[in-house]
């Protein structure tokens, strides 16, 4: 079977990988529930770093019209999205398999890591207006709202929660 050759992904050459954005997400990540809900709703095909975008411009009291930039939504499928598909395609505890599955994740990681940098530079460049919603729980709330795929009722409640994680995940976080 011959795989096509593709283009590679033209990015941006002042890309910030170390951002306020990609601060926020390490510090969701340090809460376990959080990353759990998170998770949960990667697995019912919402997109984590949709959420976690939409959770830092509603803590900063901007609204996630739920529009995002082609390249980000070119990066998350052709790159975060395969390596996540390879990753998953390995059994986990298939001990011949482990270090490949290991690597797997650590590149996915980076793949975030790039695709949240992607959505940076968009926001900064694209949409440098600063906050305008005076309810950060609320404006957190609507966003992950806009930021999924699903509107059914054990939904909100769960987003309800995540956006409380999500307004405090900067507070007491020991970041780097």
């Amino acid at each position: 079977m011959t795989v096509p050759q593709t283009e590679p992904i033209a990015l941006p050459a002042n890309m910030e990988p170390d951002n306020p954005l990609w601060r926020y997400a390490l510090a969701c990540w340090q809460n376990p529930q959080l990353a759990r809900i998170c998770l949960d709703l990667q697995a019912q095909g919402w997109s984590v770093t949709r959420l976690l975008c939409a959770g830092w411009l509603g803590v900063n009291g901007r609204a996630f019209t739920g529009v995002e930039d082609a390249k980000v939504t070119e990066w998350r499928a052709r790159v975060t999205g395969q390596i996540r598909s390879a990753r998953k395609s390995i059994p986990r505890h298939h001990h011949d398999s482990h270090d490949l599955r290991n690597e797997l994740a650590r590149a996915e990681l980076q793949a975030e890591k790039t695709e949240l940098a992607l959505a940076w530079h968009t926001l900064t460049l694209k949409h440098p207006e600063t906050g305008n919603m005076l309810d950060r729980n609320t404006a957190i709330l609507q966003n992950l709202r806009a930021a999924g795929p699903l509107r059914e009722p054990e939904e909100t409640e769960r987003l309800a929660t995540l956006s409380l994680m999500m307004a405090n995940a900067m507070e007491g976080a020991s970041l780097p």
